[in-house]
């Protein structure tokens, strides 16, 4: 969920990424690991390109992501990890113990989105499942297909070294991470009752910023985001006749103008906040005015204060809206969601040094909160001090030419959204595998 705003803006961050180089890091061979995993790499590409494309092309939406998660628990299974399955429904646990050392847990995501796939793409998703009532597209538009593939490939990379390190792996597979409870889900189930609570935990996410290059960033990682739904109440009838009746469509489109003067007049123009409505339901045929307007949207903020004004704004609006109209109140709904993913200040000086120390310029210090949401923020908030870090998945010539022309690229939730898959997997892969390796050093 990293935009490539923030990727473009953290070039002039550079010099400063480093976060300070920690004895850890500076201590290991991060050359010698990376020649390991790359061996290892080489050696399970194949089997992890047919992998990444089988997934690619069944993707399921949240809570029905049956075939996936078998596929992951298969794959866990035939690696020599202790497997449970449908954890918070349709999630999977994947443990592996290599002596006394800490736990970690090494989180992906499961779930697609519920839009028509337009990449392509010879491998590209036709699948349909049932959304809200009716049947519709599913595609893999934010890259969960890539995280599966580096988790499967990190699960085998650590085995392949584990000479190296010391301590648990607990490998977590999140159903509904797209604003479907998941990883709440997944905490109420037990994940850190039934099985060992992990000392520290890490996951990523792949976006449309150039492949080779990881994103990461001490304290706030994106942002709050939660669900709103407004029935707008109107009295339908004949569009010939307008006068007789209270149009809810009207409501709908005036409400989706002015509340934007609540991010423009009301917000602190310094603090980051967003309201977007995605989906607009009402009517049936062009010449009736319907009854009702339906608009579900999402408010997204860095802090509570900023929260608040935008939800008292937006109930403002919406309630003046239909006096305006001479409507009765709107139904207003507004569901709590995912927290800010919030890393751990001392595990992201750690982690961030050794991404630097491998990458270089390739590795960049985020210099703000992304705008996305993200619900691996309930493992932060149940204990887990955390460390969230994006990968680039896009050729970097492909950015570089759209630079050029000013054109934007698809990206995240885009229906043409497609990471390069071979090297946003291997960078993937390696990012990930290094600061286990480091947090999981034997002492």
């Amino acid at each position: 969920m990293i935009t490539i705003k923030s990727w473009l803006r953290s070039s002039c961050l550079v010099l400063v990424a480093t976060l300070g180089m920690t004895a850890s890091a500076g201590a290991v061979d991060i050359a010698g690991q990376r020649a390991a995993i790359t061996r290892s790499l080489d050696a399970q590409y194949s089997h992890l390109d047919a992998l990444y494309k089988d997934i690619h092309a069944h993707p399921e939406l949240g809570f029905q992501e049956t075939r996936t998660a078998a596929k992951l628990a298969a794959e866990m299974k035939a690696l020599g990890y202790e497997v449970t399955e449908k954890v918070g429904r349709t999630g999977l646990v994947a443990i592996y113990k290599n002596g006394p050392g800490p736990t970690i847990m090494v989180r992906t995501d499961l779930d697609a989105l519920p839009m028509p796939e337009k990449t392509g793409l010879p491998y590209a998703s036709k699948a349909t499942q049932i959304w809200r009532g009716k049947e519709t597209p599913v595609m893999h538009a934010c890259g969960h297909d890539i995280h599966m593939a580096v988790w499967v490939a990190v699960a085998k990379i650590m085995l392949d070294m584990k000479d190296q390190w010391s301590g648990t792996l607990v490998f977590v597979g999140q159903p509904a991470e797209e604003g479907g409870g998941g990883a709440k889900a997944m905490v109420a189930d037990g994940l850190f009752t039934r099985f060992p609570k992990p000392d520290y935990g890490f996951a990523l996410h792949v976006g449309p910023g150039p492949y080779g290059y990881v994103g990461y960033k001490p304290g706030v990682w994106n942002s709050t985001s939660d669900g709103l739904e407004i029935n707008f109440i109107g009295k339908g009838g004949h569009g010939s006749r307008p006068h007789v009746t209270v149009d809810p469509i009207m409501m709908a489109g005036r409400f989706i103008v002015d509340v934007q003067s609540v991010i423009s007049r009301e917000k602190d123009a310094a603090r980051f906040g967003v309201v977007t409505i995605g989906a607009v339901q009402a009517g049936s045929a062009g010449n009736i005015i319907p009854d009702t307007a339906l608009l579900r949207g999402t408010i997204r903020s860095h802090d509570d204060a900023t929260r608040t004004r935008m939800i008292d704004g937006i109930e403002r609006t919406a309630k003046a809206v239909a006096m305006m109209a001479g409507a009765p109140p709107p139904e207003i709904k507004i569901t709590a969601g995912a927290k800010a993913v919030i890393n751990d200040t001392t595990l992201a000086a750690r982690s961030g040094a050794v991404l630097k120390a491998a990458y270089g310029d390739k590795a960049r210090l985020m210099p703000e909160p992304g705008s996305a949401s993200e619900d691996y923020s309930e493992f932060v908030i149940a204990g887990v001090p955390s460390f969230y870090f994006g990968i680039g998945g896009l050729d970097p010539k492909d950015l570089a030419q759209a630079a050029k022309d000013n054109k934007p690229v698809p990206g995240n939730h885009s229906p043409e959204f497609a990471p390069v898959p071979e090297p946003t997997i291997r960078t993937g892969a390696e990012a990930m595998s290094l600061v286990l390796l480091d947090v999981l050093q034997k002492k």
